[in-house]
């Protein structure tokens, strides 16, 4: 098998970029506003060019206090992003999306790196990083959607308890949809990079395997935290 990595020039990054384009432009034509999207694709763009760098001094790093705070910081930027869906109560909600996504995803980020890799060191960088990106992204995703849910399920008067279970249900559809996909519809990120590295598509499999049940698992344990911390905040709204 083949084990190099085909090389792609910018010239031919060019090219990726052309459904981009007939998306915004699909955007002007329907009068929507395309300053959002753009600002996200200059984001993407800055923030991915500039990691390379970032991630070639973090994993040559022997610190694991270093480590730490890359983590820690992780977290933290996950659980500031994951309230842009209730923005005006952010600052309010941030101490509850930071806990639930730092015991959720710190969690299952334990149990991944130290019961099933069982890292030497336990923070080796090349390992811990990546899949801790994995976990708090999906738990920021899971939790972004509970909170704007269950705050228009709690607008139309619904109980907490109702409120609650409808926001974590819609919270979890899109990783529950991703474990009926994976193998049939999607080949994930992560199995695909491995299988283009030369990697045996059973090893690959298991990896994913692992991959999928951390997601899923960080995911839920940090929309359910998410929900049962900010009942608080409602019942001292009056809210409930």
């Amino acid at each position: 098998m083949n084990k190099s990595i085909e090389i792609i020039s910018f010239t031919q990054l060019s090219i990726a970029l052309i459904p981009v384009l007939l998306v915004l432009l699909i955007f002007t034509r329907w009068s929507l506003s395309i300053k959002k999207p753009i600002y996200a694709l200059l984001r993407m763009f800055s923030q991915l060019l500039l990691i390379g760098y970032a991630l070639s001094f973090i994993f040559d790093s022997e610190s694991s206090l270093f480590i730490l705070l890359v983590l820690c910081f992780m977290c933290m930027t996950s659980s500031w992003i994951a309230l842009g869906t209730v923005a005006e109560y952010r600052l309010r909600f941030y101490q509850y999306t930071l806990a639930a996504i730092s015991l959720g995803g710190g969690l299952t980020l334990l149990l991944i790196t130290q019961g099933t890799l069982q890292l030497t060191p336990w923070y080796e960088p090349h390992y811990m990083v990546p899949i801790a990106g994995m976990i708090f992204a999906n738990s920021m995703n899971s939790v972004s959607l509970a909170a704007e849910r269950l705050h228009a399920e709690l607008a139309h008067h619904d109980t907490f308890i109702q409120a609650r279970n409808i926001a974590f249900q819609a919270a979890m559809i899109p990783v529950v949809n991703s474990l009926f996909a994976v193998g049939l519809v999607s080949l994930p990120g992560m199995m695909t990079g491995q299988i283009l590295s030369g990697t045996s598509p059973f090893v690959a499999a298991r990896y994913q395997i692992m991959v999928m049940a951390m997601v899923f698992g960080s995911s839920g344990l940090s929309t359910a935290l998410y929900l049962s911390l900010v009942k608080s905040f409602y019942r001292r709204e009056n809210k409930l």
